[in-house]
């Protein structure tokens, strides 16, 4: 019994200290990004990207604010994209998922595989930025960044298999009470399914809180500029202003090519883009896993 107790306490102690390691692997990058971002850039070229460091600044943090106006704006474009996106998104594929987990709805083998082919093929760049601009007019306007991208067939099926998995009993219940279709859904199938859709909204979030690529293809005004798009832009400036210093004789008289933060504006950016999503995410972390596990194994 002794011998036993003492093989369990090292087996536990081992095991706390496996996954000390494994938080210390997580934190120590986040600490780094976080300190790097107030360093001066002078230091970070001399002695390297270090977790204490020896001169602080603000300077990356002053560049990307130079026109804090732009940055307030893009912050509340993708702000904006990314709730009311990420609330359609989640209804509409919802709506798409109830009938598709119906074993009485007639047409659902054939919709599910019209919705799994998606997932294999589609039309591809050019035709999209045809249909996208020239047939429904969404180029250079908030609502390229919503409507295309309301459905996903991943996330589709996920949310079907967690319907499936409700007990069918209730919904007869339900519907022995009176209960329509849509009374069913939203009072009897949507309460119960909390994390699947707390999963689903996590990642619908996530992808829009980072996009850039519609941005970069369909927006040319820059007051819908999203976050991701517009922090890679001045860091684009930044970096074409230190290269021009460089190369053109006599530049450097007037602006020191050292003192533009290229290097800790990186990690200003970084930091500035993902910190709402570091603050949501502990929120929907309990949701994930059950959601996401029970949403693609069964059935």
């Amino acid at each position: 019994m002794v011998e036993n107790k003492k093989k369990s306490r090292a087996g536990q102690l081992l095991l706390h200290i496996y996954f000390l390691l494994c938080c210390l692997f997580f934190i120590i990058p986040l600490v780094l990004v976080i300190t790097s971002s107030f360093t001066d850039e002078a230091q970070i070229r001399l002695h390297g990207y270090s977790l204490f460091p020896r001169v602080w600044s603000l300077e990356a943090y002053s560049s990307i604010f130079k026109a804090p106006q732009r940055i307030l704006d893009a912050y509340a474009v993708t702000a904006f994209t990314a709730v009311v996106g990420t609330f359609f998104s989640t209804l509409v594929m919802a709506l798409i998922a109830y009938p598709l987990s119906r074993r009485d709805f007639a047409y659902r083998n054939g919709i599910t595989v019209f919705v799994f082919i998606t997932m294999l093929f589609s039309g591809g760049l050019i035709p999209s930025y045809i249909v996208n601009t020239q047939l429904l007019g969404l180029g250079n306007s908030l609502w390229i960044y919503l409507l295309p991208s309301l459905a996903n067939a991943w996330h589709i099926i996920i949310i079907r298999t967690f319907f499936q998995s409700i007990p069918v009993s209730l919904i007869e219940s339900a519907k022995m009470d009176g209960a329509k279709e849509l009374r069913l859904l939203f009072s009897v199938i949507l309460p119960l399914s909390t994390p699947v859709l707390a999963t689903i909204s996590l990642l619908c979030l996530l992808a829009k809180w980072n996009e850039w690529m519609v941005t970069l293809i369909y927006i040319t005004d820059n007051r819908l500029y999203t976050l991701q798009f517009m922090l890679n832009r001045i860091l684009l400036e930044a970096e074409f202003v230190k290269n021009f210093i460089l190369s053109v004789p006599g530049a450097s008289k007037m602006i020191d090519a050292k003192k533009v933060p290229t290097l800790s504006m990186r990690y200003a950016m970084t930091l500035l883009a993902a910190g709402p999503m570091l603050v949501i995410f502990p929120f929907f972390q309990k949701y994930f896993t059950k959601g996401l596990t029970i949403g693609a194994v069964k059935g």
